[in-house]
């Protein structure tokens, strides 16, 4: 028998739910007006996932002074973040061989408090040494505090939670969903913060999975950057991961164990600087922003997911047309998620237009989130470049003010371009129909990437 299912007529007792057309079976009144108040609930949480209750920056941020002028550090010390501290001590380290080793030396070392803060906390022999050296301070009497995000540590081995917990280990997850608030859902702690005694400290990009050791030998092992800091400032790193401790479990960590006297361990200024939905919002934003009006000379960007907002990219062709030279590195074939390349790629046209030089690393995945201006700030930590970051994420950044400190992170971005591919403009036009096609659709998701 022919199925004429396509021709006929939509039954009038049907329910439109943004825009979709439910067929409704034959039912008695209450039960399609619950169906409607369950159906509408559904849709409204759904729409609450994907918005923001902050106004959004929709002016330009004009050239008023140069980066290294005073009024720029007391604009970021005085409207945006806490106060810039002098006295501080930074060290780079290079992918995971460097990096997690000085990380495990600080948690065995630790004698009163470790606070832990990380997206992606998974498996494998690195999840493994992180687990076995925590709990093991826990046993120790060291007050340790792990703050997981709930997304991100998704796939962690949940024997390495049973042993830390059965150990002493405090963990906790950020933004649980739950039927009354999948609203949050859209909002992860994204910030990666390690902080030991209250002393020292480290941030960067990296996370607890095996993509992140090795020494970038391959496309399974990435390539990234994290930092080790001493002094006044690591208080200011603590009190970050407070900000989202007292959130998760309504305990407020303080006293000498957390915020002990601070002495100077060098001769670097730096602030730590975060922003979140549920405050501030717009800080991190705002932030690149007015460094990008206050450049006069250079920007090096090492961007792992580079999506910028239209509002980023006019700042940027702004910067280039006062004669700043911008230098971006971003991820080549090898990534994570190749909707975010595409959409990346789609943003390129004005930039490269205007004379920025923009690579993609070849080797494998490229990790790094580095943002250097003018031979002076280097602004390191958590953020991408892009909304997600800017608008949606909980995230906190390092901003350091040194020369020298910027002059080894110029360096370190050229050993990088000499393994990226330049591309231009022409090259750019000239690409396949089919990857414009894809651009522009995963352009369309730029706002959740």
């Amino acid at each position: 028998m022919q199925d004429n299912s396509a021709t006929r007529r939509p039954d009038p007792r049907s329910l439109i739910l943004c825009g979709i057309l439910l067929p409704m079976k034959r039912t008695r009144p209450w039960k399609a007006i619950a169906l409607t108040f369950v159906l509408t609930l559904a849709g409204t949480l759904l729409v609450l996932n994907f918005t923001g209750s902050e106004k959004k920056l929709d002016e330009q941020v004009r050239h008023e002074y140069a980066l290294h002028d005073a009024q720029y550090q007391r604009a970021l010390g005085v409207m945006l973040g806490p106060p810039i501290t002098d006295g501080n001590r930074f060290e780079a380290l290079q992918n995971g061989d460097r990096i997690f080793p000085q990380m495990l030396a600080a948690i065995r070392g630790a004698q009163r408090s470790i606070t832990f803060e990380t997206y992606i906390y998974w498996s494998g022999d690195i999840g493994r040494a992180f687990a076995d050296a925590l709990s093991e301070r826990a046993r120790a009497g060291v007050a340790v505090h792990v703050l997981l995000d709930w997304v991100g540590s998704a796939k962690v081995d949940a024997g390495f939670l049973r042993e830390m917990e059965a150990a002493g280990v405090q963990i906790r997850k950020f933004h649980k969903p739950s039927w009354y608030d999948i609203g949050r859902m859209n909002n992860r702690t994204h910030r990666k913060l390690l902080v030991v005694d209250g002393r020292i400290g480290f941030t960067g990009g990296v996370g607890i999975a095996p993509e992140w050791t090795g020494d970038a030998q391959d496309a399974q092992h990435w390539r990234d950057s994290h930092y080790r800091v001493e002094g006044p400032v690591v208080a200011q790193m603590q009190a970050v991961f407070m900000d989202n401790w007292v959130k998760v479990s309504g305990e407020v960590l303080h006293g000498e164990r957390y915020f002990p006297p601070l002495p100077e361990a060098g001769a670097g200024r730096a602030q730590m600087f975060s922003s979140s939905p549920s405050g501030g919002s717009e800080s991190m934003h705002l932030m690149y922003l007015l460094s990008i009006a206050a450049a006069t000379k250079t920007i090096d960007l090492s961007s792992a997911y580079f999506v910028p907002d239209e509002l980023t990219v006019d700042a940027l062709v702004a910067a280039m047309r006062r004669g700043v030279r911008l230098r971006i590195i971003t991820p080549g074939p090898v990534i994570d998620s190749q909707t975010v390349r595409h959409a990346s790629r789609a943003s390129w046209g004005d930039l490269l237009q205007a004379g920025a030089e923009i690579s993609e690393y070849q080797p494998t995945m490229f990790h790094c989130k580095v943002f250097t201006v003018d031979g002076l700030l280097v602004s390191v930590g958590s953020t991408n470049f892009d909304n997600r970051s800017f608008r949606l994420n909980d995230e906190a950044n390092l901003n350091i003010y040194d020369p020298a400190f910027a002059a080894e992170q110029t360096a370190q971005f050229e050993v990088d371009l000499l393994q990226s591919k330049r591309l231009s403009y022409e090259a750019w036009q000239a690409r396949p129909w089919h990857e414009k096609a894809m651009e522009r659709l995963a352009s369309l998701l730029a706002t959740q990437l």
